[in-house]
């Protein structure tokens, strides 16, 4: 993988070293997003759930993938969408799915989901990303969430009962280890939407807490 002399932007600096030095696993030939992008229980009940809701959509809907990593799990969700906006911070990683997957109705883009201006879609997948940035970014990310109707998000949240929105720097930890999780309807972020349905909570495969699934309609 190239290296990178100069990493202006903190997160995206951090976010290429996950990649670089292979922090979240995988071989060191390639990029790897993590067992959560990877277990095989956790991966296909995840496309399961996802693939049931955009199925009762009435048209196929414009996706905006917020954080697609190496796309071992957006590439399932592509047949049953009229198009497919993948987004990440790392260049190479973004370089290296173009390359790929060659599919006519997904469009790869190099963006900061909290710095840059997004994609116009219906749906935003936002899976495992929110968990790994600082309080301000998400709050930059949850204003440009009203943009969708939609918004599936995934976190990977302790056990029991917690404390929500613990601040952390962004980089390759989650606030799991502060007894926190990431929960956008409360404060700091108080995110409004006409409806949050759970759709999925497993247990986090080789680690302690839950990936819990959420669809938010929003107004």
């Amino acid at each position: 993988m190239k290296k990178y002399a100069k990493k202006p932007w903190p997160t995206k600096d951090a976010m290429i070293q996950v990649y670089e030095n292979n922090l979240w696993g995988g071989d060191k030939t390639e990029f790897y997003s993590g067992m959560g992008s990877h277990d095989r229980e956790v991966v296909h009940r995840y496309i399961k759930v996802v693939l049931a809701f955009l199925k009762e959509l009435k048209k196929s809907p414009v996706v905006c993938d917020l954080g697609c990593g190496d796309f071992n799990v957006g590439k399932k969700l592509v047949p049953f969408t009229k198009e497919y906006k993948a987004i990440d911070i790392v260049p190479d990683l973004i370089a290296r799915n173009k390359k790929t997957f060659r599919i006519d109705n997904i469009t790869f883009y190099t963006l900061d989901i909290a710095k840059d201006e997004l994609p116009t879609g219906d749906c935003a997948i936002v899976r495992q990303v929110l968990q790994h940035l600082s309080n301000s970014e998400i709050k930059a990310i949850v204003g440009k969430l009203y943009r969708f109707k939609y918004v599936v998000l995934t976190e990977h949240l302790p056990e029991v009962a917690f404390e929500p929105n613990t601040d952390i720097i962004s980089g390759q930890g989650i606030r799991l280890k502060k007894q926190s999780g990431v929960d956008l309807l409360a404060a700091p972020f108080h995110f409004k939407v006409k409806e949050a349905k759970q759709l999925l909570s497993i247990p986090s495969p080789g680690f302690k807490g839950r990936i819990v699934t959420t669809l938010y309609r929003v107004f």
